[in-house]
């Protein structure tokens, strides 16, 4: 499935994929998550009368500015979710939009906490810190709209008050997103040492646990960040940006800051708050966004709607 594609021949091919695979698979329900498969997954279902539980995982750079891709995705939608039974959104605004532009029937929604988190797997951990350096930690895929350019911009700010403070990136390269921030960028940031690429990972535990502070001045559509729930569930404060998905995570000056969108001095004000908050002071707003994610955003809560939703449909 070529995923950033528009070409309808092959978004057809791709329906006919899904039509094989299900007619084989036989399966009672079908859980389908991002746009393609929420829309062309449903369609080739609904024609072999399977159940269908869709989730709406944020809505990317599609509906940030609108355009021919913004409407001709929004009739896909519509066909595709009316013939779907549940579908799940994960923040209150992409519900709202939704219903607003009558593309679905409120009935078969619900809110989902993002994608929850697991918070014992991402639980607080004690680290020694043996170089002193404060650290700043931006965990994403590599792409401007994830706020990377603004970060690095408040990095440049912030080098020029403070030494011993330490700009992180974490997150791989995604080429063949239209976004992508190459490598010759990053390497040129590294050797400027505005920041430190540590390159990617599928555990990401040591490196929130080793950072004083979680970044993410995201202007990208998200649905609720990852990285700031695992963030958060680990006791880290947080810093993102007052803007759909992200917002929903940070109570301001109680577990983290809101900055505004593309602004790097509003950022580096922020990450200015931070880094002159004693330990204790920091210590207690982890405190508050750990309790926040045990309260609002555990992986049960998502885990039991969705065995729900089964359980009605079937």
């Amino acid at each position: 499935m070529n995923r950033k594609g528009t070409n309808p021949v092959e978004d057809m091919k791709t329906t006919i994929q899904f039509y094989r695979l299900y007619k084989k698979i036989k399966p009672d329900v079908v859980l389908h998550f991002t746009i393609k498969p929420n829309i062309y997954g449903t369609i080739a279902a609904r024609l072999l009368n399977i159940k269908i539980i869709n989730n709406i995982a944020g809505l990317g750079t599609l509906f940030i500015k609108e355009n021919f891709f913004t409407k001709i995705a929004s009739l896909l939608y519509k066909y595709s979710l009316n013939k779907s039974n549940v579908i799940f959104f994960q923040n209150n605004e992409d519900f709202e939009l939704f219903i607003n532009r009558k593309l679905v029937q409120k009935k078969k929604c619900d809110i989902l906490p993002g994608s929850g988190v697991n918070i014992n797997k991402f639980k607080p951990r004690k680290v020694k810190n043996n170089d002193n350096k404060f650290k700043f930690l931006l965990m994403s895929r590599m792409l401007w709209n994830k706020g990377i350019g603004e970060y690095v911009e408040a990095a440049r700010l912030i080098n020029k008050k403070y030494s011993n403070v330490e700009f992180q990136l974490l997150g791989f390269i995604d080429k063949e997103n239209k976004n992508a921030i190459s490598e010759q960028q990053i390497q040129k940031w590294a050797e400027e040492k505005i920041i430190n690429y540590l390159g990617s990972s599928d555990d990401v535990r040591n490196f929130i646990a080793n950072a004083d502070c979680i970044v993410l001045p995201s202007y990208y559509r998200e649905g609720i960040p990852r990285s700031l729930l695992e963030a958060a569930s680990m006791a880290k404060v947080i810093i993102t940006t007052d803007t759909i998905g992200c917002r929903e995570i940070v109570n301001e000056g109680i577990n983290g800051f809101l900055c505004k969108i593309k602004d790097a001095k509003d950022l580096a004000s922020k990450m200015e708050k931070v880094l002159n908050l004693t330990k204790d002071e920091r210590n207690k707003m982890g405190r508050a966004g750990r309790e926040k994610i045990l309260a609002e955003f555990n992986e049960t809560i998502v885990i039991n709607k969705y065995l729900k939703a089964i359980k009605n449909i079937i």
